[in-house]
């Protein structure tokens, strides 16, 4: 009886180990990862109506292009700007028209930044979507879709502890040890993507 209990315990104790190594072995965030068929990608975390987004929009863009990487955005509106994610909700919109006709929405919002306010937000979507010869309804996102899209955005970046926008960083695939770099400063961008390809 004393054996069998002691056996028990061994084989308690010897699973509780295998999770406490499994646990320590947590794979990296999916979303720090490139997209399947990748090796390299850019993956950037933005606000619409953050300035500094907009000026690092078009490096990310030409850096995409001239490595022929993948450039996954993701929407992670700030609580300080006032209408930044009504754009995001807006950019899903066209999201589901095609992912490229949002990320051009997106680059239109940032190409008009400096005008764009709460009250002329949809006027500007307006205007976008008749010269894409895309519908604009009236109400956007009736069943919250598109905003459940943007929430869980933001959730993924809360959890990998984001804490300003842009965030951007170079993810791999090439060392399991090193999967990803964040970008520190938009003029180290090659530099890191070259560093990430010789891995």
């Amino acid at each position: 009886m004393v054996k069998n209990r002691f056996t028990s315990l061994s084989l308690f104790g010897l699973i509780c180990a295998a999770r406490l190594c499994f646990a320590a072995s947590e794979p990296v965030n999916p979303v720090l990862r490139p997209p399947k068929g990748s090796q390299v990608a850019l993956v950037v975390f933005e606000d619409l109506q953050c300035p500094q987004c907009r000026r690092v929009a078009p490096v990310l863009e030409q850096a995409s292009k001239t490595y022929k990487i993948p450039l996954v955005r993701h929407d992670f509106p700030l609580p300080m700007h006032n209408w930044s994610y009504d754009a995001a909700v807006m950019a899903r919109y066209f999201d589901s028209t095609s992912k490229e006709l949002g990320n051009e929405f997106r680059d239109y919002i940032f190409s008009n930044q400096l005008e764009i306010n709460p009250q002329n937000l949809r006027s500007y979507a307006e205007k976008f979507a008749s010269q894409h010869k895309v519908g604009f309804p009236f109400v956007v996102d009736p069943q919250g879709k598109f905003a459940a899209e943007v929430n869980a955005d933001r959730d993924t970046g809360r959890a990998i502890k984001l804490e300003h926008t842009p965030t951007v960083f170079v993810v791999s695939t090439r060392n399991p040890n090193k999967p990803y770099v964040e970008m520190k400063d938009s003029s180290q961008l090659y530099a890191l993507i070259d560093a990430m390809m010789k891995e």
